[in-house]
This record gives C-alpha cells, structure tokens and sequence, in this order.
C-alpha cells in the first residue's frame, strides 16, 4: 500500500506541470488568438482561427484529464500525442520567424532552440502515462 501511495505522489507533480502548461496555453488560445493563427500551416485547409480554437479546447480537455488522477493515464498519452499534433505549427512559425526581417537575431534563435524541447514534452507525457 505504502509502494502505490508513492507512486501516486511522485506521478503527480509532472501530471500536475503538464496540465498547468496545456491549460495556460489553451486559455492563451482565446485570449490572444491572432497569434496562434499566424502560426498555422498554410498548407491546411480552411480558417486558421478554427485550428486555433480547436488545439485550445484540445489543451483545456488534455490538461483536466492530467489534473484528475482517475483520467490521468489518459490525459498522459492524449498529451504526449497533442504535442506531437502542434509540432507543424511549430516549425512553421520557426520557418516564419526566421524570414521575417521583424523578428530580431535573438527571437530567431529562440524560436529554433524551441524546436527540440517539443521532445521532453512528449517523454514526460509518457512517463505520466505509465506512472498513472
């Protein structure tokens, strides 16, 4: 009994930083949604603001089912799959940004080092997934 209490604590505390991350983001996407639309592929059909609104409901669902431990091992792997599903928009924006003569040196290079991190995101996610 003492093993599972543990392993509840400790699978808690990523589940709980996951969900923080996607729910502020998804709020974001409401809030300030003009800039999630300029990161949208281009090459997918129709209007941008629906790919907006649509990957905000998908983080507020995904970061509530990682804040409730009887949905977390679900929310764990929708998370790690959301993440891989934004990374497009991703490398888009890092694609814009970088040809854009708005954007300063140091943006740029944020943008780029950004790319990468998206990894971690999906192995925590995962690593929720199996400790739920």
């Amino acid at each position: 009994m003492q093993r599972v209490s543990t392993l509840s604590r400790t699978g808690r505390t990523p589940a709980l930083r996951l969900a923080a991350l996607l729910l502020g983001m998804g709020v974001l996407h409401f809030v300030t949604p003009k800039f999630f639309d300029a990161i949208v592929p281009e090459r997918l059909p129709g209007d941008p603001r629906t790919y907006t609104y649509a990957s905000g409901v998908a983080e507020l669902t995904v970061g509530a089912a990682l804040v409730v431990p009887r949905t977390r091992r679900l929310g764990g792997g929708l998370a790690a799959l959301l993440f891989l599903a934004v990374y497009p928009a991703n490398i888009s924006m890092a694609v814009n940004w970088l040809k854009s003569t708005e954007m300063s040196r140091l943006q740029k290079t944020g943008v780029l080092l950004r790319l990468p991190l998206q990894i971690p995101l999906v192995t925590e996610a995962l690593k929720v997934r199996r400790q739920a």
